[in-house]
């Protein structure tokens, strides 16, 4: 059986950032290096990070995390941790922000190039407990980072790879739902349905880890049960607490096993333009995959229906697309203005990708493509 490691401090609630004054001392960080992006600063949000720092901090702040966050961010995000003498990082963002944090936090203490800590490289244990440590603040419901032990990173020589290892768990996540209260409903939508897709891409997974699959089935009942209400309405507290704690539970579940949806965002998501969602390529994905998959899991499908309220013969797939439908999910790949010529490649680097080797049933290249194809749509 695989090892079941939940090995972070979590604080979650209403008002939890206002706790990081109080924390930060735990963790000997004294002049931290706060990592983000424009749209948070943009938001306000970096100002209610900064006023939960005590006042005579000394802060270093960089905010030039791209939504695909790549390698020449990471080292300028050294760069600045370097020039402010940091001794630790606070992540505040999405999945980006998050996974640049922890990109940084590793490099920032390991000598580079960052590629050869990338998992498909052989990385995993070259990535000590020489990290610095890390503090992730999401302001979005989706990825889960906060509690992730892997970071995604657009190389430089353009393939989109994952970092992972223990080690690069933050060793504090803060949980504010209040913090996502600004999304709007796209951005809700994309990350929410994220969310969704590593619920159960992970309870699909094929390895043995029933905690794991238990959690995904929480995380699962809580975004299904509330998507809608927080893409129709942003300030709806129970909602925006739900979806972050579905976030929260997804990724803490997804250690068990990934698969085929997040096997084509990855590589779609290195493409330079168009510039690509992650959480909005996997919902694409999703239904799609769970029709090809079908075969190769039993009874689990009959349980995500359950799970989801359906009855036990329902058409998992066709709620997953109805869902998408109604909260705003672009209809297919040609819609978000992906050229058509790259699903080739598209293919290839799936079939390679570290989350294709965990997938329920084993797909080709020429699966992969014909999956494209499909979500390419007309």
């Amino acid at each position: 059986m695989p090892t079941i490691s939940y090995l972070t401090t979590i604080q979650f609630d209403f008002g939890a950032v206002r706790l990081l004054a109080a924390e930060l001392p735990r963790l000997a960080i004294r002049r931290p290096l706060i990592v983000t992006d424009p749209g948070v600063v943009g938001a306000g949000l970096i100002e209610t990070v900064r006023a939960a720092l005590p006042g005579n901090m000394p802060v270093t702040l960089f905010a030039e995390t791209p939504a695909n966050p790549t390698e020449a961010a990471v080292l300028a995000a050294v760069g600045a941790y370097r020039q402010g003498e940091c001794d630790g990082i606070v992540a505040v963002g999405g999945g980006s922000a998050m996974d640049l944090g922890k990109a940084a936090a590793l490099l920032a203490t390991h000598p580079g190039p960052l590629t050869q800590y990338m998992a498909v490289e052989g990385g995993v244990p070259k990535i000590t407990a020489a990290v610095a440590p890390v503090i992730a603040i999401p302001t979005t419901a989706g990825t889960g980072s906060e509690v992730g032990r892997g970071a995604v990173i657009v190389l430089e020589d353009g393939r989109k790879l994952a970092l992972l290892s223990p080690h690069l768990i933050p060793k504090l996540a803060l949980c504010d739902p209040e913090l996502t209260f600004g999304l709007p409903p796209a951005v809700t939508a994309g990350t929410g349905m994220d969310a969704v897709a590593h619920c159960i891409e992970t309870y699909l997974a094929p390895s043995v880890n029933p905690p794991a699959e238990a959690i995904a089935l929480d995380g699962l009942q809580r975004a299904v049960g509330h998507i809608e209400r927080a893409v129709a309405d942003g300030q709806d507290r129970e909602a925006r607490w739900q979806m972050m704690m579905a976030a929260m539970e997804g990724a803490m579940a997804f250690q068990k096993g990934l698969g085929a949806v997040h096997a084509m965002s990855h590589p779609l998501g290195s493409l330079k333009e168009p510039r690509l969602h992650h959480g909005t390529l996997n919902a694409l994905f999703l239904p799609i995959v769970l029709r090809f998959n079908a075969p190769a899991v039993g009874g689990k499908m009959q349980k995500l229906a359950s799970v989801m309220g359906l009855s036990p013969d329902a058409d998992v797939a066709g709620f997953i697309n109805g869902l998408n439908r109604r909260i705003g999910i672009p209809a297919s790949l040609k819609a978000m203005g992906v050229p058509k010529d790259v699903l080739p490649a598209m293919a290839g680097l799936a079939f390679k990708d570290h989350t294709h080797a965990t997938n329920p049933r084993a797909a080709s290249v020429a699966d992969y493509r014909a999956m494209l194809e499909e979500a390419y749509g007309a």
